[in-house]
């Protein structure tokens, strides 16, 4: 996703960078006496942008006003989308583990994350697991989706993944705590019938 939403910046920002330099760039040109082209917006150094009868021309159609509102609601939702993804956390790229000599050493978060999942799979009733690592390199915080197989107790899942694999996990890294997020969900099947 990370990867993703990097190419997605760049991308818009090379496009507005591009359409702000050209428009910008022509009306400067155009502003200190440059003739502009036949084709171009403006005619010449006393042109504005856009004219009464421009302004004013699609007002009174009864398509304008829903397309307006329409193209302006999908601006609206793409930019909260761009927002979010911007503010989500990212994942942890290393852990600082302690050593006991003061300086300590530093494990992959993927690596660990690998681990807490692989973990998390041995365990009886549990299917599936995805395991992400946020917050500090000193203070990680684990965000677990564990998917239940169809006769699992989810509280006794729960119960086990916190004292057989977060526990462990915590200690063997030094940590003080090591506090995570849980989400719980069953492997979809079949309903079986009873007879």
């Amino acid at each position: 996703m990370s990867a993703m939403l990097r190419t997605v910046n760049r991308v818009l920002l090379a496009l507005a960078g591009l359409v702000l330099l050209v428009i910008g760039g022509s009306v400067l040109a155009i502003g200190l006496g440059a003739s502009p082209p036949s084709w171009w917006l403006h005619d010449g150094r006393h042109d504005v942008l856009l004219s009464a009868a421009e302004r004013t021309r699609w007002r009174d159609e009864g398509w304008f006003w829903p397309v307006v509102i329409a193209a302006l609601a999908v601006l609206v939702l793409l930019a909260l989308w761009w927002l979010s993804a911007q503010l989500r956390r990212r994942r942890l790229a290393e852990v600082l583990v302690e050593t006991g000599d003061g300086e300590g050493a530093l494990v992959r978060g993927r690596a660990m994350e690998d681990v807490l999942a692989g973990e998390a799979e041995a365990l009886d009733g549990v299917e599936r697991a995805h395991t992400a690592l946020t917050g500090r390199r000193g203070t990680p915080k684990a965000r677990v989706d564990l998917v239940l197989a169809p006769d699992a107790t989810p509280s006794e899942a729960l119960r086990r993944f916190s004292s057989e694999v977060l526990a462990p996990a915590r200690d063997s890294a030094g940590l003080a705590s090591l506090p995570a997020t849980v989400r719980l969900r069953g492997v979809k099947h079949r309903a079986e019938r009873v007879s």
